[in-house]
């Protein structure tokens, strides 16, 4: 599986941003699919995910209710639908894809079996 992620940029405090995710080699209904961020000096963290069994979809909850995660079947794209963007929101973005990803690791980054290259968004104050 290949994701390319795209989307990023520079934007102000309460902007959106949409990224997107472009998936090749299987199809998106058998996988599980997620967006990861790490900013400067920090970690890799959890954004949301989209589970692959029931169609669940998960949130940090430091952007539940602003950011959001869609899949297009048919286009082979995953987006990532920011609104409200704030300053702490600023990082590389990376998209990512699992086989088999249950609820109890459907946010740990070590679940996931592939990843795109990442895609940076910048949020001014």
């Amino acid at each position: 599986v290949q994701l390319q992620a795209s989307g990023g940029g520079l934007v102000q405090a309460g902007d959106s941003l949409r990224l997107s995710c472009a998936a090749s080699g299987r199809t998106l209904s058998d996988l599980s699919w997620g967006w990861f961020r790490q900013a400067p000096g920090k970690g890799r963290e959890f954004v949301s995910a989209f589970r692959r069994n029931g169609g669940y979809t998960y949130y940090a909850d430091s952007v539940r209710g602003r950011f959001s995660i869609h899949r297009d079947i048919a286009k082979k794209m995953v987006y990532l639908q920011m609104d409200s963007l704030k300053p702490e929101d600023t990082a590389v973005y990376y998209c990512t894809a699992g086989n088999r990803l249950i609820l109890s690791t459907i946010r740990s980054a070590s679940a996931y079996d592939y990843w795109g290259q990442g895609t940076l968004v910048t949020v001014s104050s």
